[in-house]
């Protein structure tokens, strides 16, 4: 059986007035869409380039995207195996 999809990503970078770089990655499935978010802060005492903040906030909010994806396919899977049998307990305790 063979299965192809098309999601699309977005990712906005931006710096916010604190001076902390911040990232959003948008994934649309075409029925759902998740959003993951990243921040990277420069260290006062480090050579400000702004090229390595962008990657940390995107790095980040990529990470933060997978996980979501990950636990909704934990659930997903977990709904297709259904209820588990659950084990009546002796109401006298073991004998």
């Amino acid at each position: 059986m063979s299965h192809t999809e098309q999601w699309k990503v977005r990712l906005h970078l931006f710096e916010d007035d604190d001076g902390a770089t911040k990232a959003h990655v948008v994934l649309d499935t075409g029925t759902t869409e998740l959003t993951g978010r990243g921040t990277a802060h420069c260290n006062p005492t480090d050579a400000n380039v702004p090229e390595i903040g962008d990657e940390l906030a995107a790095g980040r909010a990529m990470e933060d995207l997978a996980h979501q994806l990950l636990n909704i396919a934990e659930n997903d899977v977990q709904d297709m195996a259904g209820p588990r049998p659950t084990i009546p307990q002796n109401a006298g305790g073991p004998r």
